[in-house]
């Protein structure tokens, strides 16, 4: 058996699939350190349309095929793809869905008008990478959930998930980001993170508001250490999360050789 240290990077972005923010850089970095220093990596991260296939060479994983989450009592079935990493031995997940996923532009139509179904897709991921983690068979010591996106993460491994095996000794990481948008989820959005009777009221209270900062601050909240992965900030998170007691804070660092978040996985795997 592998005695090697597991982590999983779930990101909406990474570096050369999809680049919003400079972090998707900083995680396909930090996927390859990991690699190198002996880690077990792998990484997770939706199939959105505008990702090229072929020039990324992505292809169905059929032993993962078959998922289907369930959301408010409709079930969305799940391909999942993989492709390996450029110039590294690493395989990245891709979660695709012929309706929430292939279109061709991510948040936003071609009127620049949010999508009415971000929400929807924000949990479809969050759960999917959740469900798809459980059909690796694979449990993770450390997940690094970063991006918006995967802000739900946090919450639901300590909820949702926190008896499932796979889940049971991992510690989490969430890093806050550049917010990237101005409108909030929609109304349906508090109903629908509730993907189980563990998922509480007050677990959902800090993401109701459905904002770029409420996903951001949601996943702060609930993971074991916070990472900021942007020099602009919103500054309520930078005041509200510089220093959190109880959890281990690492500050951005454009000149980072990345072996600060390497000693932080360390740190909180050891707590």
């Amino acid at each position: 058996m592998s005695t090697k240290k597991r982590i999983l990077f779930i990101a909406n972005e990474m570096s050369p699939y999809l680049e919003m923010t400079e972090f998707a850089e900083i995680v396909n970095r930090l996927a390859v350190k990991s690699n190198e220093n002996g880690m077990e990596v792998r990484c997770i991260m939706p199939r959105f349309g505008m990702i090229n296939e072929r020039r990324h060479r992505l292809h169905e994983v059929v032993r993962l095929s078959g998922i289907n989450v369930s959301i408010d009592g409709d079930d969305y079935p799940l391909v999942i793809k993989v492709a390996s990493l450029p110039n590294a031995r690493l395989q990245i997940y891709f979660l695709d869905n012929e309706d929430l996923f292939k279109r061709k532009s991510l948040f936003h139509d071609e009127n620049e008008k949010w999508f009415a179904d971000n929400a929807l897709r924000t949990v479809l991921f969050c759960k999917g990478a959740l469900e798809t983690v459980k059909k690796f068979g694979w449990p993770p010591d450390i997940i690094h959930c970063s991006g918006w996106m995967t802000g739900l993460i946090p919450m639901y491994i300590k909820t949702a998930y926190k008896k499932e095996p796979v889940f049971s000794n991992c510690k989490v990481v969430y890093t806050i980001g550049q917010n990237t948008y101005k409108e909030k989820m929609g109304a349906e959005f508090k109903k629908i993170i509730a993907i189980s009777s563990n998922v509480k009221d007050k677990d959902i209270e800090y993401f109701k508001d459905g904002s770029n900062t409420a996903m951001f601050r949601g996943g702060a909240h609930f993971a074991d250490a916070i990472t900021f992965g942007a020099e602009k900030v919103d500054k309520k998170l930078t005041d509200e999360f510089s220093k959190v007691r109880g959890k281990k804070v690492l500050k951005y660092n454009a000149e980072s050789d990345l072996t600060d978040y390497l000693q932080l996985y360390t740190d909180i795997e050891a707590q």
